[in-house]
């Protein structure tokens, strides 16, 4: 995730924070309920940097509740997400 010392993602602090929370309990129960918020913050912002316009449609268009297109456009955007966070998986 780093390059010459430097960030590209952003993610950084968050990759860091996760690893010390690792460090911090042992592996289990404990460790999985100490760490989720990091874990769930470092997924999201690894997403969001690899496919940043499906994340934030998925962000804007998921985020409520709403009308049946809206539910619809959701779940497009939930695809076209997939799909984008597929072809960044080595085969």
């Amino acid at each position: 995730m780093e390059e010459a010392g430097r960030d590209r993602t952003g993610c950084e602090n968050l990759q860091r924070a996760l690893s010390e929370c690792h460090q911090r309990f042992g592996p289990g129960a404990t460790r999985d309920a100490a760490c989720r918020h990091l874990n769930r913050a470092l997924a999201e912002c690894l997403v969001s940097f690899v496919c940043p316009d499906e994340s934030e449609a998925v962000r804007t268009l998921c985020g409520s509740g709403g009308t049946r297109l809206k539910r619809s456009q959701c779940q497009q955007a939930q695809f076209s997400l997939s799909v984008c966070i597929s072809s960044h998986q080595p085969d």
